[in-house]
């Protein structure tokens, strides 16, 4: 064994050590909402089955680990066939080599053994960054294939850093107006407090689905999510109204230091009155108040061009005055290779 593999003990974590794995992923320098315990619980009630694995070292401590989303076809059980989802994970160290090579090393015959056909995830390293692209020469060196990201390849992430008054010189002089234009006009923001807040939102979601043409969730979804990390302040839905009518709702999280624009919904009426605007920057102001270190606006288009169908959304987050990050994208390791057909029906 190499640097003392025997030193290291890998396994699942119990519903008991729920602690020790919010701890580990909220203290980490790559933990991430989606690898939190509670993200788990939410994808659990849609149809996906959670399980935590950890590397413990020989003190017991753990030093990597990596929530594991698993589906099945209908009324198959995970260890009859499976396929493993890990989305922006794995929560380790990358630039510890040898306990990533002895992280995988150990992960892959433990999926496999428990009924994985094949794994597929999206780590959350930079591209073209010196660590994202080692880390990346180092999956095609393990036979791990690129393929489309399930999650934006591409964001916007807001460096917080700055105080409010340097956050507002940096956007762009139209945005700093639209947010004071909000407040003049009588938009008022206010948090959902209630199921029927997050269903009315939820009324404003299927317009703005329908009015950008993108899929959305159920409404039983969004309750689920904002019931799940309501409890510990993890999660709020931003709402904006003006004389009653409410306008516009955002769901962003806090997690790991990083506030994430999860999902945006705004009506067809009173949109000259900026809510949007203001809804931002108020859920901006909460995460940096709460120790976030960034603000990600979650996904931007894969290119720039004016003509692509999300080029609003585009200008809308850049607008702010952050940076462009784009990861390194997602990979799949086969352990059946003729189960696959089977196994892209999963997702």
């Amino acid at each position: 064994m190499a640097f003392g593999e025997e030193k290291y003990t890998f396994r699942p974590l119990t519903l008991s050590e729920r602690w020790l794995w919010e701890r580990f992923v909220m203290e980490h320098e790559h933990g991430h909402l989606l690898q939190s315990w509670t993200w788990g619980d939410l994808k659990a009630s849609a149809t996906w089955r959670p399980l935590r694995l950890g590397l413990f070292d020989e003190r017991q401590q753990l030093v990597a680990g990596v929530q594991v989303l698993r589906r099945t076809a209908p009324r198959v059980p995970v260890q009859l066939g499976h396929l493993a989802y890990i989305p922006k994970g794995p929560v380790l160290d990358w630039t510890q080599v040898e306990i990533r090579d002895l992280f995988f090393a150990r992960l892959h015959p433990f999926l496999r053994r428990h009924g994985a056909l094949a794994l597929r995830f999206e780590c959350d390293l930079e591209a073209e960054t010196p660590l994202g692209e080692q880390t990346r020469a180092y999956f095609e060196r393990e036979g791990m294939q690129s393929l489309p990201s399930v999650q934006p390849l591409r964001t916007i992430q807001l460096d917080l850093e700055p105080s409010e008054e340097m956050l507002l010189s940096q956007m762009k002089e139209k945005w700093r107006y639209n947010v004071r234009l909000a407040r003049k006009r009588g938009v008022t923001i206010r948090l959902a407090e209630t199921l029927e807040d997050v269903q009315s939102w939820y009324a404003l979601m299927e317009t703005t689905s329908e009015r950008d043409k993108f899929g959305i969730h159920s409404l039983r979804y969004y309750q689920r999510a904002w019931q799940l990390y309501r409890a510990d302040d993890r999660l709020r839905l931003y709402l904006a109204e003006h004389e009653g009518q409410l306008l516009a709702g955002i769901f962003v999280s806090r997690y790991a230091r990083e506030g994430i624009y999860m999902y945006g919904a705004s009506s067809n009426e009173k949109r000259q009155l900026m809510p949007n605007y203001l809804l931002q920057w108020e859920a901006i102001r909460w995460v940096k108040a709460n120790g976030a270190v960034r603000y990600d606006f979650w996904g931007i288009p894969d290119t720039e061009a004016e003509d692509e169908a999300m080029a609003g959304v585009y200008r809308f987050k850049r607008g702010w005055g952050g940076r462009v990050v784009q990861f390194v994208g997602g990979y799949q390791y086969v352990y059946n290779p003729l189960a696959m057909k089977l196994a892209s029906r999963f997702v």
